[in-house]
């Protein structure tokens, strides 16, 4: 009895953490192959990274990841700074199970929380692409627009109650 509990609790963990389930990158700042090639390498280095996929002409990078795995989008945007380029968009695609989104509000799915800005009110299901708006997933320009449509601090601080926030957009 005590295994049967176990593993259902396993995967009631693993389920609420596979909640992202592959992402697209557009780095910037790429001149050349090598620069691409350093990019790849840092993002393939991420523990939670299972395959990148380059491709050179859009500066752009295809993220799958391993199952039951947390995925962190801050690590994503650190490999690729590390590696000495900047992040101009990240698309994490996202399972969602009939949850209602409106624009300004925070949802949490799995273990992370979102804070959706420029969005109509809606219910999603399933796979659906979110772009992040924070400071370091946009263009300076991009981040001041998106600053302005909101009314919660959070956006500022990407913290909410002492946890991480993440500002996205549909």
């Amino acid at each position: 009895m005590k295994y049967i509990f176990f593993v259902i609790a396993f995967l009631v963990g693993v389920n609420s953490q596979a909640q992202i389930t592959k992402a697209t990158i557009q780095a910037s700042g790429l001149t050349c192959a090598m620069c691409s090639k350093a990019v790849y390498k840092a993002l393939s280095a991420v523990p939670f990274v299972d395959k990148v996929q380059a491709n050179i002409e859009l500066s752009s990078f295809d993220l799958t990841f391993k199952p039951g795995r947390d995925i962190e989008p801050d690590a994503l945007s650190k490999a690729v700074v590390d590696a000495g380029f900047s992040i101009a968009q990240l698309k994490l695609s996202t399972k969602f199970h009939d949850t209602k989104v409106q624009n300004d509000a925070h949802v949490t799915v799995g273990d992370k929380s979102f804070h959706f800005i420029n969005v109509s009110p809606q219910t999603i299901d399933g796979d659906k692409t979110i772009v992040l708006v924070d400071k370091n997933f946009v263009s300076v320009k991009d981040y001041k627009k998106y600053g302005k449509l909101t009314s919660f601090k959070c956006y500022e601080s990407g913290m909410m109650d002492g946890k991480r926030m993440y500002h996205v957009t549909m």
